[in-house]
């Protein structure tokens, strides 16, 4: 087997071990990510502090790696954790639904937003942006942590809806794309027309900076 394709088999056997909450504390992007860079020996199998010492063990049994205490820069094994919005304070402005990575936040702008708490991985990427402090990270698994906290079936659900997150953040950033490209195209022959300018260099500058929109539009097809 080729070592690119050994590498993504035990990657995928790392992140079915992992908890799929996305939560990025171990210094990647999301769980897929850090289980590729495990799978590279790029990363430690020590950086997950939702596994917890469970966790560790399972991906040391993976890759037969030493089991070593979680590391405290990640963070510390603890319960589990469910996102609570104070209703009285939330005011709609929808930057922690676009921070969850499982879309497990619904409302609509200006309007009061809620946590589906099934889904709730208890990530925490929804605090930081809220600029009123109204969600609170609440404990919901009394002294149970790590996969005694979480179970696989819950993994699987929140790995299956933050596959269809990105999916659906690719779709609506290539759509904005396109209709930023078009209003680009339109500009482009607008200014075509317009061959009453006395100043052919601002016109330059203008097609200029159009064209450069419409590569840039391009690129992120």
């Amino acid at each position: 087997m080729p070592a690119a394709a050994r590498t993504d088999s035990v990657a995928a056997a790392i992140d079915a071990a992992l908890p799929q909450t996305q939560c990025t504390r171990c210094g990647y992007p999301d769980c897929r990510a850090y289980a590729r860079a495990i799978a590279a020996g790029e990363a430690d199998i020590n950086r997950c502090p939702p596994g917890g010492a469970q966790g560790i063990a399972r991906l040391a049994a993976l890759t037969g790696r030493v089991v070593r205490p979680l590391d405290p820069e990640r963070g510390a094994e603890g319960p589990r954790k469910l996102a609570v919005i104070d209703e009285d304070w939330c005011i709609g402005c929808t930057l922690c639904i676009k921070a969850c990575p499982v879309d497990c936040i619904v409302g609509a702008s200006k309007q009061m937003h809620t946590v589906i708490e099934s889904l709730c991985t208890g990530c925490e990427l929804c605090v930081p942006p809220c600029p009123v402090d109204c969600i609170a990270m609440v404990p919901v698994t009394g002294e149970r942590s790590g996969w005694d906290a979480w179970s696989p079936q819950q993994a699987d659900t929140a790995r299956e809806r933050y596959a269809f997150h990105r999916v659906r953040v690719e779709r609506e950033q290539r759509e904005n794309d396109e209709r930023l490209a078009a209003k680009a195209r339109a500009k482009l022959a607008d200014l075509a027309q317009q061959s009453a300018i006395t100043d052919p260099e601002a016109l330059a500058r203008k097609r200029a900076v159009v064209e450069a929109a419409l590569a840039r539009a391009g690129r992120s097809e």
